[in-house]
């Protein structure tokens, strides 16, 4: 019973829903024995038939959990019910073998575990009370293959486990599918980007930067104004690192040129180069590191990705917040972590960022984060944003530990 997400999933599953409604009704008034004297039992009975409807009719439009465990909960007590007040009826016994597959229609692992072996518990409970509470005569299909009935249940929640795990472990595959294609067509969109702008950004770069080349070294100019020259052709590089940084993602079979790097010494540069930004809106940058970060990566494009997240970071912080840094070793990891209290994001938001002109400034254009996310995998690292609404986000990176010492062996 997975979430309904269209009208033609709505008709389906209310289709299915009515059939089962009129296949409960029909077991409840066609040739009942105890509709003669309604009696509480079938009293008892109507109402969790009633109850159960309505919380089926009523799920695809509140498909949270506690609907979720309300129907298992009817659905489990009306097929309890049915055991217990009909002994004679043998097939009761095989609903109750497969209660926990209810809950694997809702692809919730949780609530399937807690399906079996709440189910497992209630059954071992029911044996229980059948053998010495003296009402093997009322069980008569059961008493006569006790231990079989018992071996055949073991039997039936072991092959529901295992459909379980099956169509549990397909569903996590064709999310990482999915996650796939949206990495794909983001690489292929940048590659696009990258291969119609890249030439035409570089052609009155080259011009500018050899202008400046040249003033540089023209002795009518003062020492200070060469100084402005040598800052503006090196912001020019920068500009250029950044459109290499397209066709990277455009030809990612590029050779990557990686060096030691040690990450305390890039995060005190960055923080350094960040904190009269933040100061703008009275935001303190607060730098936590523990010794022996050290990584196998390229420093301009590791401070690229930096100054990119702990700039996010401060414009989404509110005024006066203070954005933490920290950055630790994890077993085979460096984990950088940038932590903000301000506005959050949605989870829809969340899974949307690294899109092309995705973004949530109003005159953002997304592409700075998509150039955080290539950097990330090219070095075979990992990002991920934790955010809830007027609740901060925290952004965590990760990248493969590289140890000194192998250096010197």
């Amino acid at each position: 019973m997975k979430e309904i997400k269209n009208n033609l999933n709505t008709n389906i599953y209310y289709i299915i829903v009515w059939a089962i409604i009129a296949i409960i009704i029909g077991g409840l008034f066609i040739d009942n024995p105890r509709l003669s004297d309604f009696g509480w039992s079938f009293i008892f009975q109507l109402v969790l038939a009633f109850s159960l409807s309505m919380f089926l009719l009523l799920y695809p439009k509140k498909e949270t959990d506690i609907f979720r465990i309300s129907i298992i909960v009817l659905a489990s007590i009306y097929f309890y019910s049915l055991f217990l007040f009909y002994p004679d009826t043998g097939s009761n016994f095989i609903l109750l073998c497969f209660i926990p597959a209810l809950s694997i229609l809702f692809f919730n692992s949780k609530l399937f575990y807690f399906t079996l072996c709440i189910n497992g518990g209630l059954i071992l409970f029911l044996f229980g009370y059948i053998t010495f509470m003296n009402q093997k005569p009322q069980y008569s299909y059961l008493e006569q293959d006790l231990i079989g009935n018992v071996l055949n249940f073991i039997a039936s929640q072991i092959i529901i486990y295992f459909i379980f795990y099956l169509t549990n472990g397909r569903m996590k595959k064709q999310q990482l599918y999915y996650e796939q294609i949206q990495q794909s067509e983001r690489l292929k969109t940048s590659g696009q980007l990258a291969a119609a702008v890249a030439h035409e950004i570089r052609n009155p770069l080259t011009v500018v930067k050899g202008f400046l080349q040249l003033y540089e070294k023209d002795n009518s100019f003062s020492t200070n104004q060469k100084r402005n020259f040598t800052l503006m052709i090196d912001e020019l590089n920068m500009a250029e690192q950044v459109i290499s940084q397209f066709l990277t993602m455009a030809k990612p079979e590029q050779e990557k040129l990686t060096e030691l790097v040690d990450v305390k010494g890039v995060l005190q540069s960055v923080t350094d180069l960040l904190h009269s930004y933040g100061l703008l809106h009275d935001n303190r940058i607060e730098l936590k590191v523990t010794e022996d970060c050290t990584i196998s990566a390229n420093v301009i494009e590791l401070k690229q990705l930096l100054i990119n997240i702990i700039k996010n970071a401060i414009e989404a912080s509110n005024y006066g917040d203070l954005v933490i840094v920290t950055a630790e070793r994890e077993k085979d990891y460096v984990v950088m972590k940038v932590i903000d209290h301000g506005k959050g994001m949605s989870d829809a938001e969340v899974a949307s960022l690294g899109t092309p002109f995705y973004s949530l400034k109003s005159k953002g254009t997304g592409l700075g984060l998509m150039i955080c996310f290539n950097i990330v995998e090219k070095y075979n690292g990992k990002i991920e944003f934790k955010s809830s609404k007027n609740h901060g986000t925290t952004a965590t990176i990760r990248f493969p530990y590289y140890d000194r010492t192998k250096l010197f062996r």
